[in-house]
C-alpha cells in the first residue's frame, strides 16, 4: 500500500514536471521566459523546453498587426471651437522584449500619445481646416507616433481619423452655410443656363431673320424679274397689236368722213355716264359734222341710193357691200340723220367754260391763232 501511494506520488510529480518543462507557443506569438524574475529567453512558436520550477513564461506577446479604436476626445481648434475626434491606430509589435520591459502598457501609452499629438496638431488649425485636412492630420500623427513608439518595440503602421464632430450649434450653422452655398450655386447655374439659352435663342432669331431677309430679297428679285418680263411681253404685245391695228387701218384707207361717223357713234355712250356734267367738244368735231352731211353718201361702208335696182359701193381696197333694196337704204339714212341731230343737240347744250377772273392776257401776235375750246 505504501509502495502504491509512493508510485502515485512519483507519477503525479513526473506529470507536473513534464508540464512545467514543455511549452507550446502558438503561431505569431512570442513567449518571454524569466528565470528567478530575470529575463532569460524568448520562445518562438511551436514546442519549447524550459527548466521546470526555475524558468517561467512571463508573457505571451501577439506579433500580429493590431487595430485599436480610441474613444472620442475633445479637442480645441485655433478658433476656440471644441470638436470631438475619434482615432483608429494600426500598430504591430516588432520587439517583444522591448514591448514587455520598456513600457508598462504600450496600448495605453499609444492612446495618450495620440491624444496629445492630436491636440497639438488640431490646435493650430481652424475648424474649416480641421474638417478638410484629415490627410495632413494622419501624416502628422503617424510621424510622431512612429518616432516615439520605436524604442518600445512597436511600429505604428497608420493612423486614421474616424470622425470629427463639431458642436450642435456649429453643425446647424454649417448646414445653413452649406444650404446657402448650394442655393447660390443653383441660382448661378440657373442664371448661366438662362444666359446660354438667351444667347442661343438670339443667335437662332438672328439666323432666322437673315434667312428671311435673304428669302424676301430673292422673292423681290424674282418678282421684279417676273414683272419686268411681263411688262416686256405686254409692251411687245401692245406694240404688235398697235402695228396690227395700224396696218389694218392703213390697208382699209379710212378718210375723215369715216372717222367722224365713228365719233358720232361713240357720243351716245359718252352721254350715258351719270357723272358727266361738262363736255369738251373739239373744234375738229364741228368740221367733221360739216363734212359729214355733204359726204354722207360716200362714206365707206354706207350704201348710196341709185336709180337702178342694185348698185355696189366701193368699201375700200379689199372689201365691198352689196345693197339689197331701197328699204335698207332708207333705214341707213334715217340712222345717220338721227345721229347728226343728236350730235348737234349735244353740241348746243354744252355750256361755255367758265374762266376764273384773271388779268387780261397780253395781245397775241398777229400770226398766232387763239386756242379752240
Amino acid at each position: 500500500m505504501f509502495l502504491l501511494v509512493l508510485f502515485l506520488v512519483l507519477a503525479l510529480f513526473a506529470i507536473i514536471v513534464l508540464a512545467k518543462t514543455i511549452r507550446i507557443i502558438p503561431q505569431a506569438r512570442a513567449g518571454i521566459v524569466e528565470r528567478f524574475g530575470k529575463y532569460r529567453a524568448t520562445l518562438s512558436p511551436g514546442l519549447n523546453m524550459v527548466t521546470p520550477f526555475v524558468d517561467r513564461v512571463r508573457y505571451v506577446i501577439d506579433m500580429r498587426e493590431q487595430v485599436v479604436s480610441f474613444p472620442p476626445q475633445p479637442v480645441i481648434t485655433e478658433d476656440n471651437l471644441v470638436v470631438s475626434i475619434d482615432t483608429v491606430i494600426y500598430f504591430q509589435v516588432t520587439d517583444p522584449v522591448a514591448a514587455t520591459y520598456e513600457i508598462a502598457n504600450y496600448i495605453s501609452a499609444i492612446e495618450q500619445l495620440t491624444m496629445t499629438t492630436l491636440r497639438n496638431i488640431v490646435g493650430g488649425m481652424t475648424l474649416e481646416q480641421t474638417l478638410t485636412s484629415r490627410e495632413d492630420i494622419n501624416r502628422g500623427l503617424s510621424g510622431v507616433l512612429d518616432e516615439a513608439t520605436g524604442r518600445w518595440g512597436v511600429r505604428v503602421g497608420r493612423v486614421e481619423i474616424k470622425g470629427i464632430d463639431p458642436p450642435p450649434s456649429i453643425k446647424d450653422s454649417m448646414e445653413k452655410q452649406m444650404r446657402a452655398d448650394r442655393d447660390k450655386r443653383a441660382v448661378i447655374l440657373t442664371a448661366e443656363g438662362q444666359r446660354q439659352s438667351s444667347i442661343l435663342t438670339a443667335e437662332g432669331n438672328k439666323q432666322a431673320a437673315i434667312l428671311n431677309a435673304e428669302g424676301y430679297r430673292e422673292s423681290l428679285i424674282l418678282n421684279a424679274q417676273g414683272e419686268r418680263e411681263a411688262a416686256i411681253l405686254k409692251a411687245q404685245g401692245e406694240g404688235q397689236a398697235i402695228l396690227t391695228v395700224f396696218q389694218a387701218i392703213h390697208d382699209g384707207q379710212p378718210d375723215q368722213s369715216l372717222l367722224a361717223y365713228q365719233y358720232l357713234q361713240m357720243m351716245p355712250k359718252i352721254a350715258e355716264g351719270q357723272a358727266s356734267k361738262l363736255w369738251i367738244v373739239p373744234s375738229e368735231f364741228t368740221k367733221a359734222l360739216e363734212g359729214l352731211g355733204s359726204t354722207i353718201g360716200d362714206v365707206a361702208g354706207i350704201p348710196t341710193e341709185t336709180g337702178g335696182p342694185r348698185v355696189r359701193v366701193d368699201m375700200g381696197a379689199s372689201e365691198a357691200v352689196e345693197v339689197r333694196g331701197s328699204g335698207e337704204l332708207a333705214g341707213a339714212h334715217e340712222s345717220v340723220e338721227a345721229a347728226l341731230r343728236e350730235a348737234q343737240q349735244v353740241a348746243s347744250d354744252v355750256p361755255p367754260p367758265v374762266e376764273p377772273p384773271v388779268d387780261p392776257p397780253a395781245a397775241p401776235d398777229a400770226g398766232q391763232q387763239p386756242p379752240q375750246q
